[in-house]
């Protein structure tokens, strides 16, 4: 089982979104049956049979095992991730496109470009998995507090000071062999903060 999975498809998507098989997925995080699930959920084991052929037919669930019960084959199924996201993808038509009105200091553009990172990740991982091969990435996720709306101004001007200048001393244009990547830096206000009751950044 995977930790995180991607979904691309808006078939998919829609599956997912179902509550009653939203529902199936959470409870799929270990095997179970039909029967086990019908239990759990207070449902007809048909019906539930019916939701489970939707998830599996979607790539959402997987067959772990088959067990004879008498005359019956009772299917053991297991979600194929702890989690997922949807990508941008499965709204192909709509998706945000970060280089229609880039502004760095707008939280719609934050979400646009984070939203490319999940379609691009999404894509990434896919590929990597074809080939069996290793995705190089990495994430930095940390917290700092601001006394002050000055302070958080002077640490983003030293921020963009400093990943500027990592970028001119190790970006090489025409390096033979070399192949680009796409780096993403972001500043938000955290919801911890929000709830404690400090103000938050102006929305643009």
């Amino acid at each position: 089982m995977l930790e995180v999975a991607v979904i691309e498809d808006a078939a998919a998507a829609e599956a997912s979104l179902d509550p009653v098989r939203a529902r199936l997925l959470a409870e799929l995080s270990e095997p179970a049956s039909a029967t086990m699930l019908a239990g759990r959920l207070g449902l007809p084991r048909q019906k539930v049979n019916y939701h489970l052929r939707a998830l599996e037919r979607h790539g959402l669930i997987e067959l772990v095992e088959e067990r004879r019960k008498g005359n019956m084959t009772e299917r053991v199924m297991r979600a194929t991730a702890a989690s997922y996201v949807i990508s941008p993808l499965a709204l192909a038509a709509v998706q945000p496109d970060p280089d229609r009105s880039p502004d760095a200091l707008s939280a719609r553009w934050l979400l646009a470009v984070a939203a490319r990172l999940v379609r691009e990740v999404g894509e990434l991982i896919g590929g990597a998995a074809q080939a069996r091969r290793r995705l190089a990435t990495l994430t930095i996720d940390g917290h700092v507090r601001f006394a002050s709306a000055a302070q958080r101004a002077a640490f983003t001007e030293e921020l963009a000071a400093a990943v500027g200048a990592l970028v001119g001393k190790y970006h090489d244009e025409s390096a033979p062999g070399g192949r680009d990547h796409r780096l993403i830096v972001a500043v938000h206000p955290s919801l911890d903060s929000r709830a404690s009751g400090a103000p938050g950044g102006k929305e643009t």
